[in-house]
């Protein structure tokens, strides 16, 4: 009697096809989504939608997008980041001045969301509401240290929070200035960008210059220093 060959068990996949497969399922969901948020918002039935579309069940959305629309808009932002990133990576930006780099960076990003300006403006109403307030701040302080990252910087002391967080002021302004700005060239968003900006580097000045002359009065400087707390 012949001895059949045993049949050889197909390899199992590497994780990395099924991360892969989310990746792309991911993108999918959130391409259809965008195509709807612009009339519908972000809501549930709108994830639903989108994912019935783009072949994703239940099941998929609730691994993909575990906080449903919520993480949906995160993804959306940090989507949108991550092309900010390559696109800037690909420029030599050592010849420019830091305002110009973060110019730069600001108006690539929104040139980003231009496609989906609508869906945008529907995310960013969203991200007000109070029970957001969390997770706007975490795509914010992101989308920010992109920003200063593609534009070079390095610090690691506290200015490393004071850039991000006047940044945070700069961008957040200009976007709410650029979802009003019906002009075809968008100009009107790019002078108020300039006008911010200019606003930051007066104030930078500003603080040189007072740094530099507190130095020349050592008493003022030991009075306005904040004081140790008496040992109980």
């Amino acid at each position: 009697m012949t001895e059949k060959t045993p049949r050889k068990k197909k390899a199992a996949p590497k994780p990395e096809a099924g991360e892969q497969a989310d990746a792309a399922l991911k993108k999918a969901v959130l391409k259809e989504a965008l195509k709807d948020a612009a009339f519908d918002g972000f809501t549930d039935a709108m994830l639903a939608k989108a994912g019935k579309k783009a072949g994703a069940d239940k099941d998929a959305l609730a691994r993909l997008f575990p906080a449903g629309v919520s993480s949906l808009v995160e993804y959306f932002s940090t989507s949108v980041d991550e092309a900010m990133e390559e696109k800037l990576g690909a420029l030599d930006l050592s010849k420019r001045k830091i305002r110009e780099r973060i110019k730069l960076a600001v108006l690539t990003r929104l040139a980003l969301l231009a496609p989906n300006k609508e869906a945008a403006r529907r995310a960013a109403a969203m991200m007000t509401l109070p029970i957001h307030a969390g997770l706007a701040s975490k795509m914010m302080y992101r989308t920010v240290d992109a920003m200063w990252r593609a534009a070079g910087d390095t610090s690691t002391d506290f200015n490393f929070y004071t850039k991000r967080g006047i940044l945070a002021g700069v961008y957040g302004s200009t976007l709410v200035r650029w979802f009003n700005d019906t002009g075809e060239d968008e100009s009107a968003t790019e002078a108020f960008l300039d006008a911010r900006i200019e606003n930051v580097m007066q104030f930078e000045k500003f603080k040189a210059k007072a740094k530099e002359a507190l130095a020349n009065f050592p008493a003022f400087a030991a009075w306005a220093a904040p004081k140790a707390k008496p040992k109980s």
